[in-house]
Parts: C-alpha cells; structure tokens; sequence
C-alpha cells in the first residue's frame, strides 16, 4: 500500500470511528427522549443537510471529526433538552460514544483470527533489527542489521531458542556470538530479569526479524476468535497500561500524538505490514479515542460527565448552566492550544525522519 493510499485509509477509519461514536450519543439520546438538532458527519461548513422530524443530517467539508448536536446541554430549562432528564439518562447519553469505541475492537480483534492469514512459524538468520539505548546489547556494542549466531555457545535459529538460552542466564552474563560484514564477533552482556528492566523490553534490549521467514495460512473457528480477540483486547489494556506507568517513571519517553501521529504510523504500518496489522491498528485507535474522550477535561464528554457526578454527590443540586459554560469553553481553547502543539510536534518529527514505531 502506497502512502496516499495509508493516509486515506486512516482517514476513512477515523470518519468511521467518529461515526459510530457520534451514533453511539445520537441512538441514546433518542432513546431517552433528548431533541437532536443536528447529526453531522465532519465538521462545518456544511456540504449537504436534510432535515427528518428535529434532526438535520449534514455532511460537511473538514472531514476529521463529527457531531451530535442535541438541544440544551447544559440549560435545563429548555423541554426535550439533555440538560432536562435525569442524571442516569445524561451519565448514559454522554457516555455511549466512548463506549461504543471501547467495544469496537471486541468486534474487529476477532475478525483479525477468523479471516485465513499467513503466520510466522520459523525462520532463518536471525538479525537484529533495533537496539534500545542504555539497554546491555547498547552498551556491549550490538548494532542494527547483525545476525546472532551463537549464545553461551549454543547455536541458535528461532526465537525460541533464543528465549531458551536467555531464559536459563537470566541475571547473569551471556555471551553472544554475531557476524557482522562477514566477521564474526563476541560480545558479552547481562540477561536482566524483569525487576532489572523497563517495562516492554526484553532481557538484552533489542528487536529481531528472519531474514528468511517461514509461514502458512492459519484461521479458527468464530467461537476460537472470539476467545483470542478477547485476550488480545486484554493483553492491549495491559501493554497500554504498562507503558503508561514506564513512562511515568521516566523509564521510556512519553510519545503523544495527535491526527498527524495517526496517519504517519498508519503509513508506517501500511509499508511494513499487511490488513491485520492496520485491522488491529483500527481497533487499538478506537479504545485509545474511546478512553481518552472519557478523561475528566472540560468540553470532552468525561468533562461533561463530572458535572453530572457532582450534581448526583450535591443530591441534586447543579453547578449553574453558565459557570459550565464558561468552563467548558475555557477547556475548548486549551484543547485547541494542545491540539495544535502536538499537531505541530508531529510535522516536526516527520520533517526530522523519526518513526513511530519500533
């Protein structure tokens, strides 16, 4: 897949993304008797618009985002307003989006093992693809493109062997024997155990690929991938969490991004991977979107939500329409702001060549 061809793909998961967030809102606030003025698909000014009963559908020119605009957010006073119903009604409305996007990668995960796929089984020649910094093979001298022979004088050819050998130093040295341009070399670094290492990385700190690769075609029953697709849901949460708390600690950098991020790693994995990878890259986009847009930030719908919890702890009794407001829109403009500092930190690491992924 060809780079213009990735960021239109990315461009069509995020507007389907937002979609079905937006229906996720728009279904709801039906459900409970809330008035929807209008349900766009991108963002103003407006290309095409009919109105059915109280809602206009549009479609509009800036196709990043949507909306669902429903009447008095946050005036009760108005008959038919979200504002109007009731605190559980509004918990509900102003969550079933990020909801939505929560539970979608419990429909694309499995999808991923059903369809037939080719799989690695084995390989040949193994090499290093990346080593991390202030890692044991960074410090003993391992570089990108080496191809790892020999560990503690075991010959090694799958990663399974080299899981084995590791596996059995941990906490010790090892010895690693790789050729390079033709030469042979021995390097001696220490197997770290896992209280002795950053969170996601391995024993010595690299990455590895079969220059030659074996594969073949595997696929499981609906019920199989519905199992699989719900570990790998799970294990995703933990790999998220994880990094988050590495990054906390300063153990890994804390890489945010924005639109632009998107569509690069989208391009990334389109020129290295093949459907499931950017299958699997959709799903993880729709829980982070989904998770995100629940964080207490004014002018979010985790924003709105915490009003609607104050008011349930005050028993009822609401911070004024207009003081919510005014926050909200106060924490709009900080979100453009942010918005437009990360989107500027995105072009720059384009411009600079840096990749997003390992």
């Amino acid at each position: 897949m060809t780079a213009g061809w990735a960021v239109l793909w990315f461009i069509v998961t995020l507007m389907f993304l937002v979609f079905i967030h937006e229906m996720g809102h728009f279904i709801t606030a039906k459900w409970r008797g809330v008035k929807v003025l209008e349900f766009g698909i991108g963002m103003p000014p407006r290309i095409w618009g009919k109105q059915r009963g109280e809602t206009i559908y549009s479609l509009n020119w800036i196709p990043i985002g949507g909306f669902c605009k429903m009447m008095g957010e946050e005036d009760p006073s108005e008959p038919g307003s979200l504002a109007s119903k009731d605190p559980w009604s509004r918990l509900l409305v102003l969550s079933a989006g990020s909801l939505v996007m929560l539970i979608f990668p419990l429909i694309v995960f499995p999808v991923i093992y059903m369809v037939p796929h080719d799989v690695v089984v084995g390989g040949e020649d193994i090499t290093v693809r990346y080593v991390e910094e202030n890692t044991p093979a960074y410090h003993a001298g391992i570089l990108e493109g080496d191809l790892i022979l020999e560990i503690n004088g075991e010959v090694v050819r799958t990663y399974d062997d080299m899981s084995e050998v590791i596996g059995s130093a941990i906490g010790s040295e090892i010895t690693m024997l790789i050729e390079r341009e033709s030469v042979q070399i021995e390097l001696t670094m220490l197997a770290r155990s896992e209280d002795q290492r950053p969170a996601g990385q391995g024993a010595v700190g690299i990455g590895l690929y079969y220059q030659t690769v074996f594969t073949e075609s595997e696929s499981y029953a609906p019920w199989t991938a519905v199992y699989k697709g719900a570990q790998l849901y799970g294990d995703s949460i933990v790999a998220m969490r994880d990094g988050v708390i590495a990054a906390f600690r300063r153990e890994i950098p804390l890489d945010v991004g924005g639109v632009v991020a998107g569509g690069q790693i989208t391009t990334e994995i389109a020129e290295t991977g093949e459907w499931r990878d950017l299958a699997l890259w959709a799903g993880l986009l729709s829980f982070n979107l989904g998770l995100v847009n629940l964080l207490p930030i004014p002018a979010l719908d985790g924003g709105r939500i915490v009003f609607v919890l104050i008011e349930m702890a005050r028993r009822g009794k609401r911070v004024s329409p207009k003081t919510e407001g005014k926050i909200h829109l106060a924490g709009f403009i900080m979100l453009i702001g942010f918005i437009l500092v990360i989107t500027y930190q995105d072009i720059e690491r384009i411009i600079s060549g840096k990749s997003l992924l390992p």
